[in-house]
């Protein structure tokens, strides 16, 4: 297990969603977004150690970018009412799904790699220290979130800057994965 690897992976590809941690944490108690948060590294590490070799063997990795549409819908979809809905929902969910959609695309097209060829008991490890980060992470944002000035820009500008997000990194998914690329290339061979 390689430590510095692992952490950056981390960093790099939940570097978007830290952002998104800010408003959950808005809206949400501390434990809940700890909770939703460590299930989502949970599944997407456990996805990428046991599907690693099936998707790498049938799936080009261009296809993961599809999951970018994602994000941008549930950035346009939203309404004057998505606040009440999310707040009556369990905020466990609510943050899981968020992440799910958010960097479920990311995180598999990244640590597939690196994650192929680690023995089982390397993976536990890598899981252990993955959600070891994931609490880190969580508890540094709330004392960033109690920052007046970040209060403030959140209370002012967090719906928009949420879709905003939301949008950037359904874009950035398409066009990390190759997806963009690829069809774009479809296209100038079928003109």
């Amino acid at each position: 297990m390689n430590i510095g690897l692992l952490t950056l992976t981390f960093v790099a590809v939940n570097l978007d969603f830290f952002i998104m941690l800010l408003f959950l944490l808005k809206l949400f108690p501390l434990s809940k977004v700890i909770i939703g948060y460590l299930l989502g590294n949970i599944i997407l590490l456990s996805l990428s150690f046991f599907a690693g070799k099936l998707l790498e063997s049938f799936l080009p990795e261009w296809i993961l970018g599809i999951l970018g549409v994602i994000p941008i819908y549930l950035a346009l979809k939203g309404d004057a009412d998505e606040e009440a809905d999310v707040k009556s929902k369990s905020p466990i969910i609510v943050v899981l799904v968020t992440y799910l959609s958010v960097c479920a695309g990311c995180n598999l097209s990244i640590f597939l790699p690196v994650l192929l060829g680690e023995t089982f008991p390397v993976f536990l490890e890598t899981l252990f220290y993955i959600g070891f980060l994931t609490v880190v992470i969580v508890l540094l944002l709330k004392l960033i979130e109690k920052n007046e000035l970040v209060q403030l820009v959140i209370d002012k500008y967090g719906e928009i800057l949420m879709k905003i997000c939301y949008i950037v990194i359904g874009i950035y998914v398409m066009f990390d994965s190759g997806l963009i690329k690829h069809v774009f290339n479809f296209f100038m061979s079928v003109l």
